[in-house]
C-alpha cells in the first residue's frame, strides 16, 4: 500500500505483490530555519550585484515593480514579502504603498482574478501596495528587440517602467527549460504572447532538456532576454516537497538561477540503475495538478524512467479542469496523438497546441491512464485513458509476463532520472 498525494489531500493505493517496487522520490534536504533571517543576509550580498539598499540609492529609485508567481507555481510569498517590503520602505521617501508595484506574472494563463490574487497575496502582507494580474493579450507591452534566436522580447510596460525591476521565484525542474527561476518570471510570466511562443518554440531542440542550464537553447534565450530588460535582482528558492524552503538567494537572475540550480539538482535528480515497466506517477498535489495543463509536465518527467513500451498511471486532480482551451480545442480536433504529432510538426509551433504536442509524444510510445477528478469524456477528447487506480496496477501486474518493475514516484512533476553509473 501506498500514499500519494492528489489535489489537495492524499490518495492510497494497493500494489500487487507480484511487482518488484521501487520509489523514486526527492532527497531529503535541511529545511530552514528561518526564510526572513536568510532573505536579510542574501539581500546583504546578493549574487553579482550590490545589495538592494545600494541598488536603490544607485537607481535613485522612486518605483520598484516587483514580479511574483501565479497559482501555478508555489511560492513563500507570506514569508517573503513583508520584511522584504520593510527594507525597501526604509530607502524610499514615499510610502510602499506609493512606490511599490507587485506583478502576478501567470504568461499566458488567463489573469488572475480577484479571489486568486486573494490567495496569492492576501492584503495582511501587501502593505497596500498595487497589484497588476498580468495580461498577455490585453497589457501595453514595451519593446526590448530580438534576442539572438530571434525571439521579440516585449514585456509589460508597466513593469518596464519601474526603475528597479525585481523577480522572485521557485527553481525546480523544467521539461525544457532546464529549471525554472532566473528571468523567467519575468521575460515568460510578464511578455507578449509571441515573445513566449517564440522562445517556448525552441523546445524541440536537442538540448532543451530538464536539468540542462549550459548549451539549452530555451533557458539561454531566457537568460538573454532578461539582461535586455534589466532585470535588476531575482529572489529564488528551491522548495522540497512538502513546499518548504531548503534554498533562498538573491542575485542576478543567472546567478541566483545558478545558485538554486545546484541544490535543485541534487534534491530531485534522481539516479536509476534501469527503467521500468510500470510507473505510478503523482504529480505531487496542489498546485503541482491544478489541472491537465500543468499535469503533463508530471507525465512527461516519468515517463523517461520507463521502458520502450512501458505503462503509466497518472495521478491529477485538475479541480480546475484542462486548464487551457486553445490546447483543448487543438487537441480535440484528432483522432490519436500521431495525429497530432504530424499536424504540429507540419503547421509550426503554437501556443496551447504545443502542450498537445508533447502529450502526444509521451502518448505514442507508452500506454498512459489517468485518474482525475475530470470528466472521462474529457479525457478521451485530450487522448487520454480514465481509469481507477487500483484496478488498472491489478491489470497491468496480473497480465505481466513475469515480475515487473514497477516505479512509485511521488513527486512527479519535479522528479527527474538520470543513469546511475557503474
Amino acid at each position: 500500500m501506498v500514499q500519494l498525494k492528489y489535489g489537495t489531500g492524499k490518495i492510497r493505493i494497493a500494489i500487487p505483490p507480484k511487482a518488484k517496487v521501487s520509489i523514486l522520490e526527492p532527497l531529503r534536504a535541511p529545511v530552514l530555519g528561518s526564510i526572513k533571517k536568510t532573505l536579510t543576509e542574501v539581500l546583504h550580498e546578493p549574487l553579482g550585484c550590490p545589495a538592494l539598499e545600494t541598488a536603490l540609492e544607485n537607481h535613485r529609485t522612486r518605483s520598484v515593480a516587483i514580479a511574483v508567481p501565479d497559482e501555478t507555481r508555489p511560492a513563500p510569498l507570506r514569508e517573503l514579502l513583508p520584511p522584504l517590503l520593510d527594507r525597501i520602505a526604509a530607502e524610499l521617501p514615499r510610502p510602499v504603498s506609493e512606490s511599490v508595484t507587485l506583478f502576478i506574472g501567470g504568461g499566458l494563463h488567463p489573469p488572475a482574478d480577484a479571489a486568486a490574487i486573494k490567495r496569492i497575496l492576501p492584503a495582511g502582507i501587501v502593505r497596500g501596495c498595487r497589484i497588476v494580474a498580468h495580461d498577455a493579450h490585453s497589457a501595453a507591452m514595451r519593446d526590448y528587440g530580438v534576442t539572438t534566436r530571434g525571439t521579440p522580447v516585449r514585456i509589460n510596460a508597466e513593469f518596464a517602467e519601474a526603475d528597479l525591476k525585481m523577480v522572485i521565484g521557485q527553481v525546480d525542474p523544467h521539461q525544457f527549460v532546464g529549471f525554472t527561476g532566473g528571468s523567467k518570471g519575468v521575460v515568460i510570466g510578464c511578455a507578449a504572447p509571441e515573445t513566449i511562443e517564440k522562445n517556448h518554440s525552441l523546445m524541440s531542440e536537442p538540448n532543451a532538456q530538464v536539468g540542462r542550464l549550459t548549451g539549452n537553447p530555451v533557458r539561454e534565450d531566457l537568460t538573454e532576454a532578461g539582461e535586455m530588460v534589466g532585470i535588476d535582482l531575482a529572489i529564488n528558492f528551491v522548495l522540497d516537497a512538502d513546499k518548504r524552503v531548503v534554498h533562498l538567494t538573491a542575485g542576478t537572475p543567472s546567478r541566483a538561477l545558478a545558485s538554486c540550480a545546484e541544490v535543485c539538482a541534487r534534491v530531485y535528480g534522481v539516479a536509476i540503475a534501469g527503467k521500468f515497466d510500470i510507473v505510478v506517477a503523482s504529480c505531487g498535489g496542489y498546485p503541482k495538478d491544478i489541472c491537465l495543463y500543468q499535469a503533463q509536465k508530471g507525465l512527461n518527467l516519468a515517463s523517461q524512467a520507463l521502458k520502450p513500451s512501458g505503462r503509466i498511471l497518472l495521478l491529477a486532480a485538475s479541480p480546475q479542469g484542462v486548464g487551457d482551451d486553445i490546447y483543448f480545442d487543438y487537441v480535440s480536433q484528432f483522432t490519436s496523438p500521431a495525429e497530432v504529432i504530424r499536424d504540429f510538426k507540419s503547421s509550426g509551433f503554437r501556443m496551447g497546441a504545443h502542450k498537445a504536442y508533447l502529450f502526444g509524444r509521451t502518448l505514442v510510445n507508452y500506454d498512459v491512464a489517468v485518474f482525475s477528478d475530470l470528466d472521462p469524456g474529457i479525457l478521451r477528447k485530450c487522448h487520454l485513458r480514465a481509469a481507477d487506480p487500483a484496478t488498472v496496477i491489478d491489470e497491468w501486474v496480473s497480465t505481466f509476463e513475469g515480475t515487473p518493475e514497477l516505479a512509485i514516484i511521488p513527486n512527479a512533476n519535479t522528479t527527474y532520472f538520470y543513469q546511475k553509473e557503474g
